[in-house]
Formats: C-alpha cells, structure tokens, sequence
C-alpha cells in the first residue's frame, strides 16, 4: 500500500469514529426531546388543573371579600357612634380643662395676694417692733439710763 492508500484508510477510521461519537449525541438528544414531549404532553392536564385551583381560589376570595364587607357594613354606624363619643368626650374634657386652668389661674392670684399680704404683715411687725425698740432705747438714753447692749 502506498502513502495515498494508508491516508485513505486513516481518513476513513476518523469518519467512523466521528459518525459514532455524533449517533451517540443524537441519540442522548433525542431520549431527551423524548422527556421533553411527555412533559409538554402533561402541561394541558397540569394547566387545567391550576386553572380550575386558581378559579376555586378567587371564588372564595371573593366569598371572604363580600363577607368582610358585609360586616364591615354593620359595624359602620358603630364606629361613627364611637367616634361621636370621642368627639363629645374630647369637648367635655377641653371645656373641662378650661375651667380647671381658670380656677388654678384664681387660686394661685389668691395665694400670691395672701402670700403678700402676710409676708407685708412680717415684714411690718418686724419694722413696728425694730422702731419701738430704737424708741424705748432712745427714751432710755434721755432719761439718764444707761444700757450697755
């Protein structure tokens, strides 16, 4: 055999390698479409049956829905009762607090004009009795007395 033979026959054996190693390829390729169509065949069940979950789920939450707006719409006039309570018992208490403030705001002039009338009472007393001392003392001293103090 000459050298164009021997290249002939490598070229050969390197097609057949490569025809395997691709039928292998395509064949793995194939097993897995082969999945892929059982899923895709089941996806029309599956979807059927999370569709009719999804419907069941948004009838009962439009049940609940209507439900809680049902009694949502008794307890209205009750929270409008509680809130006119609220609005009454907060003018009570202001006005209440109003005349509480006037009355501290009467104590307290009235305790401060008490507290100065006695601290002038104090303060006069003491000056009265200082005078009268310095009186007797001076009356003392022009009769003769001595008083060593």
């Amino acid at each position: 055999m000459d050298l164009t033979g021997i290249g002939v026959l490598l070229i050969g054996i390197a097609l057949l390698v490569l025809a395997i190693s691709l039928a292998q390829i395509l064949n793995n390729i194939a097993s897995i479409l082969k999945g892929v169509d059982r899923t895709v065949e089941q996806l029309p069940e599956q979807l059927d049956d999370m569709f009719d979950e999804t419907g069941k789920l948004l009838h009962n939450s439009n049940n609940t829905l209507a439900d809680v707006n049902e009694k949502l719409g008794t307890l209205t006039p009750l929270f409008h009762i509680v809130g006119d309570v609220g609005e009454s018992t907060r003018r009570l208490s202001s006005s209440l607090v109003d005349v509480s403030k006037a009355a501290s705001n009467k104590i307290e002039n009235d305790e401060s004009v008490e507290q100065k009338k006695k601290i002038g009472g104090v303060y006069g007393s003491t000056v009265l009795g200082y005078y009268l001392f310095r009186k007797r003392k001076e009356q003392k001293e022009s009769k003769g007395w001595k008083t060593y103090a």
